[in-house]
């Protein structure tokens, strides 16, 4: 094994297990944090990956972790302790790292915010000032900045629900235009760059969906996908947040974000794409209506 050519990748999520399948594929050697030794820790070790048990907020297992390695991905899930936790990874990796490359998962707001602006989530927040810290820290980083996710629940398991129950999509995002897109293609930036991170240190790279759509032509995706009728629903933020958002038992800090990302595409702020999915890896971010159709059984239960 190759000291540089072994990747950290800080958590074991959506985007870090398809990572992980990807690198593994090409043989790159892959070290994964987790928080506890379960069942989960045993089936990335069957995937190949090196298992360490860690917490991105303490600083001792974060070096533990950093042993011997080249190039890391930092994300963690929806949390009040973001800033903390790159806090944490970039004064370690300063003091105790050698890398080569580091992938920190942001967001495509953060490219619309200023050190003063206020109408993002805290979570939106915290996402600016992690990249200002790993910016100020001098390490080589590439911030990648995607927008809504597609496998996100809001089009995920409520669109199917509510696709079974009556046709429709219903979601408080008004005549908003949005380009979600695809885990699969995220992780492929993100692998793309841990391979061979030298030619993309320094650079922001935002992760669109090809075009963007309005709600109405999202569902009409999503009806071609199904072959069946879809339509839209607008429903009014402030009740969509009490009937629907309220009763999911998410914590506070991540309701908040998750409302707020409804009203930003309300106010039409998710209207924006980019190639550099495609310019990065060669193949270009998938459709809405590729999306679906790959997961129709799911959709149509």
């Amino acid at each position: 094994m190759v000291a540089s050519n072994l990747v950290l990748l800080s958590n074991a999520g959506d985007v870090a297990r398809t990572v992980l399948d990807q690198l593994r594929a090409q043989d790159v050697p892959v070290r994964v944090m987790v928080r506890r030794d379960d069942a989960r820790a045993a089936e990335l070790r069957v995937l190949g990956a090196e298992v360490v048990i860690g917490d991105l907020t303490r600083p001792e297992t974060v070096a533990a972790a950093l042993e011997g390695v080249g190039r890391m991905y930092f994300a963690m899930p929806v949390s009040p302790d973001q800033l903390l936790a790159a806090t944490v990874v970039a004064s370690v990796a300063r003091e105790h790292g050698e890398l080569d490359g580091l992938v920190d998962m942001s967001q495509m707001t953060v490219s619309q915010m200023t050190a003063t602006s206020t109408g993002e989530s805290d979570q939106q927040r915290l996402h600016w000032l992690s990249e200002q810290v790993f910016d100020w820290s001098g390490l080589p980083v590439v911030h990648v900045r995607p927008t809504a996710f597609l496998d996100n629940p809001l089009f995920t398991t409520l669109a199917a629900r509510s696709i079974r129950d009556n046709g429709t999509i219903a979601l408080p995002f008004g005549t908003g235009r949005t380009s979600p897109i695809a885990v699969d293609d995220v992780a492929r930036v993100v692998a793309t760059v841990l391979r061979d991170p030298a030619p993309h240190i320094g650079h922001v790279y935002e992760l669109t969906g090809p075009r963007t759509v309005d709600m109405t032509e999202m569902a009409e995706e999503f009806s071609r996908a199904l072959g069946r009728p879809v339509s839209y629903v607008d429903v009014p933020l402030d009740r969509w947040r009490s009937e629907v958002l309220a009763k999911a038992g998410l914590p506070p800090h991540t309701e908040q974000h998750i409302a707020t990302m409804a009203r930003l595409h309300r106010e039409n702020r998710y209207d924006r794409t980019s190639d550099d999915v495609e310019r990065v890896t060669g193949v270009p971010a998938q459709t809405i209506e590729a999306f679906v159709a790959a997961r129709r059984d799911f959709y149509l239960g």
